[in-house]
């Protein structure tokens, strides 16, 4: 923020971004005042455009005479990749993609040429841009039957069309959700939106299930646990990973998938718990120009622009998509915290709706925040002390943080049932921090009184890059030997990945106050550079997944995976160590589904994941000799869509086991020993989409068991409960559209969490390290001034609940109080 403000203490603070160790035009998160008006402008721009307004709910294209329009309601996007060719291939690979009975009366239409289509529809869009040009029309003879028929034939049937399942946009997933044995769970754009979600962190609420973690010690950014296990190396853009220690913002995200379970067979090292994937917005062949402007408590102000062009002049299916975001803020009931975010996304699509697609993207976001490391920890509870305190210093803490990712991506069809795919990703990541986390001095003891307590500052400092180069080669082909049909997919993967940390120690920094920290305190103390990392890791993977389909009511699919990971580390301070790792892992999944009706289906699944010690680069003489750990889940579950496809309940039951969870060995600090065991048993379920015509809602609720069943080293801990594991944790967002106005209201409930799984105790009190549960609830309006203009109220933590919102062993972060945001939305086209 620019300006000044008031502290707690009542005085004013000058923003000194100099003093918090250089300029905001240093190499890790750089981002000058420009380009701050530039996603301003944009804003102003687009506001000057008068074009039609995007609505897919209601909207007033009817496709080509004689096609019946679909009902005036929301439906799901899915992409299609249907390339070319006579119109019986064309819906002959569109009833595949959709599970929709195709009926083609006039047999003569089958050989009509269609241009087939590819990209993002609703399944109503897709048959129309299928269908253009062919003079055929169709209608909805019943949900799930689509009658294609000459264009004055086809309007004599009203439609009654279903919703059909979506889709992960992955080769790797070539069935609809409805159909895919694993719990998948998305958060939609409209979602995001709704909520006013301006980090993924917020967006990835709405699942159950996963709860969220403070910033470890050497690495910052998005930190959490997907069914009890850590997922911090697990987040992918695109099914590509996303290495970076960096806070992730949805600026430029289609959707959020979480796939629970482990699935190393899709995407290698990793997913004990499951994965995070963000589908990137990508380019239409739509004209579209978005733009919004929010202010908020706390100094908040985030303006955003999105625009999708077809560029005609480029060929055919070329567009453009430009997506750009700042936004700068304080954090409700912390004084000092502040973040300042800048991104810009722009992509080129050539080729949509043609057998060879191109896709160019680059995604950059900078940060350059004063970080949070929250409340200290006081023996086996946090310590009872103002939500306002902060403990490190104004112009000591900060964080900068870079990212830069080139995508470029080729998909080919090569025939009606073959396409071929590859993917070619180069990462950059830059990170810069300084960070407190404060602890009580080595003097204090339980009878110590709490206005006596003196906090050190531990100060947590690094300097680091990494990079990230990949190359995923994927095939798809569907084929039938007799009654069963196929689709096997299979590919190979390559990468490396660097990293290279400076971490800094410090010495004489001032202590402060338990209860009355003082932010304002000058800064001081000495650096020493405590460890000069440089690693590099090469990998290499080969997989094939295949699906069958026997008759219309059993679908069976298998897969393995080969995954090579060689790992070299350098440390070059003394004491100079050096070591390396190579693992060479084979992953598999097993599943079987019926389906006892055309909208429901039931399922088993088996599947296995494996994290090998260097999984996060990092390695060390304890771990350096150690194969990777092996999990194991088994899952059975069922998935409904309800309401003509509109409404899907999904529900499931699993247990997830770590075999061989590594321990420390007491008697020898060097040495870690495969000799544990972790067992997660649970249940889940979740409905989302539209109950009645204007009433949607996205809910879910999991329940976890999870807990230490077997460990030589600690046999006091069996029995205990997984670090940052709420046994009940449940996600409540509801959406109604009176005319003109729509409303949202949404919860959010997590139960009691541990710090600490392996050594829950705390050595002076011998209780459990332990936070309590809580509800946060958050509420929205929003209402559409005109055709091009709404105007959105979002109010969160109704209560001004004081929670305990991300754990680390060392320190919590608290959740922010109360807040509201407010904003013009315009969208054009």
């Amino acid at each position: 923020m620019a300006g000044t403000r008031k502290s707690k203490k009542g005085g004013t603070i000058a923003h000194r971004r100099g003093a918090r160790g250089g300029s905001r035009n240093d190499s890790t998160g750089s981002w000058p005042v420009a380009y701050r008006w530039l996603a301003t402008g944009a804003l102003v721009a687009h506001s000057a455009v008068g074009m039609t307004r995007v609505c897919l709910a209601q909207s007033k294209d009817t496709g080509t005479p004689g096609q019946q329009a679909a009902p005036t309601r929301e439906l799901p996007l899915r992409r299609f990749s249907i390339p070319p060719g006579p119109l019986g291939s064309v819906l002959n690979a569109f009833a595949h993609a959709t599970e929709l009975q195709i009926v083609t009366p006039n047999p003569g239409l089958r050989d009509v040429p269609s241009n087939g289509v590819s990209g993002m529809y609703t399944t109503e869009q897709a048959l129309r841009v299928l269908l253009t040009g062919t003079s055929a029309g169709f209608r909805f003879s019943s949900p799930g039957t689509v009658t294609v028929d000459l264009a004055a034939v086809s309007t004599t049937v009203e439609v009654t069309a279903d919703a059909p399942a979506i889709q992960i946009s992955s080769p790797k997933y070539s069935e609809p959700l409805r159909n895919t044995p694993q719990t998948i769970s998305t958060v939609p754009r409209q979602v995001m939106e709704q909520q006013g979600a301006n980090t993924l962190r917020d967006t990835l609420r709405n699942v159950a299930g996963i709860s969220l973690a403070a910033g470890e010690g050497g690495a910052q950014g998005d930190n959490l646990t997907i069914r009890g296990f850590s997922a911090r190396n697990d987040l992918f853009i695109d099914g590509m990973r996303d290495f970076g220690s960096y806070y992730r913002g949805p600026f430029n995200t289609e959707e959020v998938q979480v796939l629970q379970g482990p699935s190393s067979v899709t995407f290698g090292r990793g997913s004990t718990g499951g994965v995070v994937n963000q589908a990137t917005k990508y380019p239409n062949m739509r004209k579209l120009w978005s733009a919004d402007a929010q202010f908020g408590s706390d100094k908040t102000r985030r303006v955003a622009a999105d625009m999708d062009l077809p560029l005609a002049k480029l060929g055919t299916g070329a567009a453009f998509r430009l997506n750009l975001m700042g936004q700068e803020g304080g954090v409700a009931g912390r004084d000092v915290a502040d973040n300042r975010r800048f991104g810009v996304a722009p992509s080129l699509s050539l080729g949509l709706g043609t057998p060879t697609r191109w896709t160019f993207g680059f995604f950059h976001q900078a940060a350059n925040d004063i970080p949070d490391y929250g409340i200290p920890w006081l023996w086996n509870g946090p310590a009872p002390v103002d939500r306002h305190n902060y403990y490190g210093f104004e112009d000591g803490n900060f964080l900068r943080t870079y990212a830069g990712i080139g995508t470029a991506r080729l998909e080919r069809d090569l025939n009606a049932r073959t396409t071929l795919r590859n993917q070619v990703r180069y990462s950059h990541y830059g990170r810069n921090v300084q960070i407190t986390e404060a602890k009580p001095s080595a003097t204090v003891t339980p009878a110590t009184p709490l206005p006596a307590i003196v906090l050190t500052r531990n100060q947590l400092a690094a300097i680091s890059t990494e990079t990230y180069l990949d190359d995923q080669l994927d095939l798809t082909v569907r084929f039938r030997t007799g009654t069963v049909e196929h689709t096997l997919a299979g590919g190979i993967e390559a990468g490396r990945e660097t990293s290279d940390p400076t971490r800094l120690a410090w010495a004489n920094v001032p202590t402060t106050s338990l209860l009355n920290p003082d932010p304002n305190q000058p800064f001081s103390g000495t650096a020493t550079i405590s460890s000069r990392v440089n690693t590099a890791a090469a990998s290499a993977g080969a997989y094939a997944l295949e699906t069958m389909k026997l008759g219309k009511k059993w679908e069976l699919t298998g897969g393995v995976r080969w995954d090579r990971f060689d790992v070299n580390y350098n440390q070059r301070m003394a004491p100079v160590a050096a070591f390396s790792r190579l693992d060479n892992m084979t992953s598999w999944r097993a599943a079987a589904v019926y389906k006892p009706t055309a909208t429901g289906s039931i399922y088993a699944a088996a599947s296995t994941s494996f994290n090998p010690s260097a999984e996060s680069l990092a390695l060390s003489a304890s771990t350096a000799n150690l194969p990777p750990e092996k999990n194991r889940n088994y899952e059975v579950g069922s998935k409904w869509d309800l309401n003509q496809g509109a409404l899907s309940l999904r529900t499931a039951l699993f247990r997830t086991e770590k075999l061989n969870a590594r321990e420390p060995d007491p008697a020898n600090t060097l040495l870690n020993v495969l000799a544990g065991t972790q067992r997660v048993d649970g249940a889940q379920i979740e409905a989302r989409g539209r109950i009645l015509s204007r009433w949607d809602v996205l809910s879910s609720y999991a329940y976890l068991d999870a807990k230490i069943v077997r460990s030589i080293f600690y046999p006091a801990a069996i029995g205990a409960r997984l670090a940052n594991v709420p046994a009940n944790s449940l996600s409540f967002w509801s959406n109604m559209r009176p005319g003109r106005w729509q409303t949202g209201v949404g919860a959010n409930f997590v139960s009691s969490r541990t710090a600490s799984a392996t050594a829950p105790l705390d050595p002076i009190t011998g209780l459990l390290k332990q936070v309590p549960g809580y509800w946060v609830f958050s509420a929205m309006a929003s209402h559409s001034l005109n055709e091009y203009v709404d105007l959105q109220m979002n109010l969160n933590n109704l209560t001004n609940r004081y929670y305990y919102d991300q754990l680390h062993s060392g320190h919590i972060v608290l959740g922010a109080g109360r807040s509201a945001l407010i904003g013009l939305k315009f969208k054009f086209r």
